[in-house]
């Protein structure tokens, strides 16, 4: 992403659509008795889903734990540091969307290029190091550079815009998707067989580079993808129906050959597909289901945005204007009818001080909390504006604390409720009946030290902990608390409840 978004045609397009007695347990009560070793938490592979009765799917790790992946997207511009991940794991997150662009990796035809590869591995290196989860992103913006996206996207050699023209606008760059030589240049890259070739190759190259490393959660396939808008792309039944012509036919079609393509060498990793923007201002996706080649369960997931247009465009959030409502109505179907887990790849306002921007951060926190297994926000850096999560000092950014907040990072039973504000944590669960000593008993929860600069106390009611281990944040380092629960009946109601000291 991210500058700003052609307001009108999205806006419009928007309107087209649309138990046990509480027995409590301080955590002093007891010394830590969980395998420590590294200081920075370190975040478990999802290895599979379950589907609860709720119909969504979660990620869950080897001992059968729900897993809640959180973080940031990084390296768009490739100027992510060492010290930027470890930053984001002492603040508790577990999370980097590493965007990556195909022109700086392959500039020539059939060659990828060895110091951005050797750049790539120290970015997976490091999030290893510090014990986070790597989503590699397929970035584009208005497809590449030929188009004003810098050095980003996909390369000069694999543009053909049949000599049409293009005027770039600096105060709006989204309306770039709608010039005819972009719309063209889509349109060859999902048509050509060379190109489509071409493509799948350097997945499968890319693929096979990376596929060792410990810290690579998987890839999201193409990041917002666009294509040819056939009419007015003012006018939002010609947006809509374009939109769902594309996911239904060439898009499609494209994730099938980038799955296979990965997959010819990667077996381990995590794909995720995403729909067109216009998710994010509530018209559903029309994507079809996707079969995986690998042998097992398979790995596939849902990557969608959470922007509004209007804030993008420079507006203050209006919660009247129904966008998380419109938001949530839109996402649910299709993950659902595919038991897809759901990672929100970008979401978060340009400005989070802005009274409305404050509250819009709040309520989709809360609203990820329903129905994602994980999510990146765009962007972690250190600014006085922008996009960025910190500000200069490298502290939250006003308006982020729900995003700096305490989270279930790993669950032993059940989702319920998760809530955070003013400092009180409440999470509730319903046990799934482990046994006692077994690593599935084990929930964590990171605790920023952010939101807890003077320690925490922790209680537990529904069921008594065997263990409650805290280790606490200091400073702005994030702690965990980690509580675990033998022979517990199933389906007993647990609920953990954490305010500073």
């Amino acid at each position: 992403m991210r500058v700003r978004r052609t307001a009108a045609a999205l806006s419009l397009a928007t309107a087209a659509v649309l138990s046990g007695a509480a027995m409590p347990v301080e955590a002093a009560a007891h010394q830590a008795s969980y395998p420590q070793g590294d200081r920075h938490q370190r975040a478990d592979f999802p290895t599979g889903t379950v589907t609860t009765a709720d119909g969504r799917t979660h990620l869950t790790d080897s001992a059968g734990r729900v897993l809640q992946l959180r973080g940031f997207n990084v390296d768009k511009y490739a100027e992510a540091t060492e010290a930027d991940l470890r930053s984001a794991a002492e603040h508790g997150f577990t999370l980097v969307r590493v965007a990556i662009s195909w022109n700086r990796l392959e500039p020539t035809r059939g060659r990828l290029d060895r110091t951005e590869l050797d750049r790539l591995h120290r970015v997976l290196n490091w999030a290893e190091k510090y014990g986070l989860l790597a989503l590699v992103d397929f970035h584009q913006d208005v497809y590449g550079p030929k188009f004003g996206g810098g050095d980003r996207g996909i390369p000069l050699w694999a543009t053909r815009d049949d000599g049409l023209p293009f005027e770039e606008d600096p105060d709006d760059w989204f309306a770039g998707y709608f010039q005819p030589a972009v719309q063209a240049a889509f349109t060859h890259l999902y048509d050509d067989p060379d190109l489509r070739r071409w493509q799948a190759d350097f997945y499968t190259r890319l693929a096979r580079e990376l596929r060792d490393h410990r810290s690579l959660l998987g890839y999201d396939l193409f990041n917002e993808p666009s294509g040819p808008i056939p009419g007015d792309p003012t006018d939002p039944a010609v947006l809509v129906a374009a939109s769902a012509e594309l996911e239904q036919g060439r898009l499609a079609e494209m994730y099938r050959r980038l799955i296979t393509a990965v997959r010819q060498v990667d077996s381990r990793s995590w794909l995720f597909v995403e729909p067109t923007v216009l998710v994010g201002q509530g018209v559903p996706t029309q994507l079809p289901g996707f079969g995986d080649p690998r042998s097992g369960a398979d790995r596939l997931g849902y990557a969608p945005h959470f922007y509004d247009t209007a804030v993008e465009a420079g507006r203050d959030w209006d919660p009247s204007g129904g966008f998380v409502e419109n938001y949530l109505a839109a996402i649910s179907a299709y993950p659902r009818a595919n038991h897809l887990p759901v990672l929100v790849g970008e979401w978060g306002p340009p400005n989070s001080r802005t009274p409305g921007n404050t509250e819009l951060v709040k309520r989709q926190v809360a609203a990820m909390n329903g129905f994602a297994s994980g999510w990146a926000m765009w962007y972690w850096c250190k600014g006085g504006g922008g996009y960025c999560a910190l500000g200069p000092d490298g502290r939250p950014a006003p308006g982020n604390e729900p995003v700096f907040g305490p989270y279930a990072r790993a669950l032993a039973g059940t989702p319920g409720t998760e809530s955070y504000q003013g400092g009180s944590y409440t999470l509730t669960f319903v046990t799934g009946g482990r046994t006692a000593g077994g690593s599935g008993g084990w929930t964590e929860i990171s605790l920023p030290g952010t939101a807890y600069p003077n320690g925490v106390k922790v209680t537990v009611s529904g069921a008594r902990a065997s263990v409650l281990d805290v280790d606490q944040p200091r400073g702005d380092r994030a702690g965990v608390a980690r509580v675990l629960l033998p022979l517990v009946r199933p389906g007993t109601v647990v609920t953990v409840r954490i305010s500073g000291s």
